[in-house]
């Protein structure tokens, strides 16, 4: 079951780590490429502000973002900004989310996220939750997937494994790390692949962020994974 109270809390910690880490950076490191295609730390610290801002929008039920294009121009706008202006927009931001957040409210509603993606409002704080987890690693600053909580690990396994579930272009796929299981991919009656590997190399090929070569794979070749 969801737990919204404890995914918020988590959602604290996680950004208390992230804003410990980056303030340990200086203005030239934080221009530098990350470990995503065409974005500077600076990218990934001005999404990080705007997408709290976004979920902010999700809660008082107006749009996310007014368009993916003014989505994309603001994270532009913001990514070249000095190391002491992008951790007061994360930090601020975050205050801002998690103080909505703690407003009374119907964590049973449906609520509308970018484009037309609905899910419950109690999801919400764990999908807060994934940004900090999966762009704290993708800053390369010395954050690992293997150092994400483990919690946090398993239940990413369980939302992207249940993303790609039923998808045509996907094989039927059993997933494992030696003690748990998932299944994705479109359903039909034949031999599954089956993917084994460590919790943190499933959940970085699941999100797109390694490309399964330590991952082992039986009865056909490793899957190819739509865009997230």
């Amino acid at each position: 079951m969801i737990d919204h109270t404890r995914d918020l809390a988590s959602v604290r910690d996680a950004t208390e780590r992230l804003l410990s880490a980056v303030a340990k950076l200086d203005n030239a490191s934080v221009a530098e490429p990350s470990r995503l295609p065409g974005w500077t730390r600076g990218h990934i610290l001005a999404h990080l502000a705007r997408n709290a801002d976004a979920l902010v929008n999700v809660w008082e039920s107006r749009p996310m973002y007014v368009s993916g294009e003014a989505r994309d121009t603001d994270i532009e706008r913001d990514a070249p900004r000095p190391l002491d202006v992008q951790l007061a927009d994360v930090r601020d931001t975050a205050a801002r989310f998690l103080d909505t957040a703690d407003a009374p409210a119907d964590w049973s509603r449906t609520v509308e996220l970018r484009n037309g993606v609905t899910d419950s409002a109690s999801r919400v704080p764990f999908r807060r939750w994934a940004e900090i987890e999966l762009h704290h690693v993708d800053l390369g600053i010395g954050y690992e997937l293997e150092d994400m909580p483990e919690e946090f690990t398993e239940r990413e396994i369980d939302f992207l494994a249940d993303r790609f579930a039923g998808n045509a272009s996907v094989p039927p796929t059993r997933l494992t790390d030696g003690t748990r299981a998932w299944h994705t991919g479109r359903r039909a009656e034949q031999p599954e692949v089956t993917v084994t590997g460590t919790a943190a190399d499933l959940v970085g090929w699941l999100a797109g962020r390694r490309e399964g070569a330590a991952l082992a794979v039986t009865g056909g070749a490793l899957p190819g994974l739509p865009p997230l």
